[in-house]
């Protein structure tokens, strides 16, 4: 029979080979926001479409070309989202976060939808861990955001990720520098592509982030930010860098950086790797000082991140560094027959309630068959329970790696008895267990 139909272009299953490692790092994004004072925000996979218009900004490649809009049956128009912040700040100022007092700090993994060509690294949907503060506008918010970031790659033992700085103003030093840009693109009006002509006008420091060859070339002789920042914009940037130096985070100034989003203002930063290829960066943040009011709050100073997943995934596997193992099956119960199938369920519900990771038959297979699935899952201990255990409410508890076995009761004592005999093959083995950066000899 024909396979009904595929996943769509642009999207990938996440099997259950690959989930583990995927919740590893989960588990290590979540810990790290918890000790940073992050709490977790789950807002809607849709929008309204014009949430991201006015937040994304009309010029963005995002929003001209790559969003997945529709009209709902109420002739609304809908937009899966594209990015994070927009959904975060909107759920901010509905429920009035705020109330609790600044900073308001909030994170989450969630999926993200963006029509692009797809290509390694680039994906139609996509996983994000972000992180958004409110109410903040010290340089210090800056750089204890930018170090969150860098812990999470020391954390998982990333090496090579390189952080570039930058900042591109606020409005009032920024309308001076797009002054000086226009003027500058202008003189080569004539060999930019089609997007920046529009952008020329609306928002020339976007051409600074168009992947053409062409544009790029001509933006890369272009006047820089950095030359026309105000005092209170340039004294921000220096605090930034200061701060960093002292918590001994590395970086570089990169002043091409602009971000694909209109909302960034001052701050603005990404971590990049050699191990991605053509899509280097791993994580994109900054300042976002005038998206909260631009979206109908009060005046709110800003700032955030996100994280791509399946880029971090990527530099994992590129960099071959060694996750702990996927916790396996620590016992199998085998059974003959029809009673001996409900005590061997039995127990092990027992085992699962002792959150002890415990299988039993549940395909009615034959006892070479089963004893075959215990190895291809890896248990470490088997049981074979038939008509003569039941009667003497005892069996052989079998170490599968050395093939040694030892007497079991059957009863209420079965628990405590296994754990017994599981300490004890420990002990002789001198076994270590390995924690995320720990190791620990029992």
């Amino acid at each position: 029979m024909a396979l009904l139909t595929k996943a769509p272009k642009g999207t990938q299953d996440i099997l259950p080979a690959d989930s583990s490692t995927w919740q590893l790092i989960e588990d290590v994004l979540r810990s790290e926001a918890a000790v940073n004072g992050f709490s977790e925000i789950r807002t809607p996979v849709f929008e309204h479409t014009e949430l991201f218009q006015r937040s994304v900004g009309e010029t963005t490649d995002v929003v001209q070309k790559e969003m997945y809009t529709f009209l709902d049956k109420g002739n609304r128009s809908i937009t899966l989202r594209p990015e994070g912040t927009a959904g975060a700040v909107r759920a901010m100022l509905e429920h009035a976060l705020y109330n609790a007092g600044f900073p308001v700090k909030l994170y989450y993994l969630t999926s993200c939808y963006r029509y692009e060509n797809t290509q390694k690294g680039r994906l139609r949907e996509f996983h994000q861990f972000g992180a958004e503060v409110f109410g903040t506008a010290s340089p210090v918010a800056d750089a204890e955001l930018i170090t969150m970031v860098n812990s999470i790659f020391e954390r998982l033992g990333l090496r090579n990720i390189q952080l570039e700085l930058n900042s591109i103003g606020c409005p009032k030093c920024r309308a001076q520098y797009y002054a000086v840009l226009k003027d500058y693109f202008y003189q080569h009006k004539d060999q930019l592509c089609e997007t920046c002509l529009g952008r020329l006008e609306r928002n020339p420091m976007r051409i600074l982030d168009c992947k053409s060859p062409v544009c790029s070339e001509i933006a890369a002789n272009a006047p820089m930010m950095k030359d026309y920042l105000c005092d209170d914009c340039k004294e921000h940037f220096d605090s930034v860098q200061t701060l960093l130096t002292e918590a001994g985070v590395e970086f570089t100034i990169n002043p091409m950086i602009v971000r694909g989003l209109d909302y960034y203002t001052r701050t603005v930063f990404e971590f990049v790797s050699n191990d991605l290829g053509a899509q280097s960066t791993v994580c994109g943040g900054g300042r976002y000082d005038g998206l909260v009011e631009e979206m109908g709050g009060a005046p709110t100073p800003a700032l955030g991140y996100a994280i791509g997943l399946e880029r971090l995934l990527m530099i994992l596997e590129a960099q071959k560094v060694e996750l702990p193992e996927v916790p396996k099956c620590e016992i199998y119960l085998a059974s003959l027959g029809k009673e001996a199938q409900k005590k061997a369920f039995a127990l092990t519900t027992t085992l699962r309630e002792c959150s002890v990771f415990a299988e039993c038959d549940i395909c009615d297979r034959s006892l070479k068959a089963q004893m075959k699935y215990a190895n291809k899952i890896g248990a470490r201990y088997s049981v074979v329970i038939g008509e003569q255990e039941i009667a003497n409410n005892k069996a052989k508890l079998k170490n599968m790696e050395t093939g040694e076995t030892s007497n079991i009761s059957l009863d209420d004592k079965f628990v405590e008895e296994y754990i017994i005999r599981v300490t004890t093959d420990e002990d002789n083995e001198g076994m270590v267990h390995v924690d995320w950066g720990d190791e620990e000899e029992v």
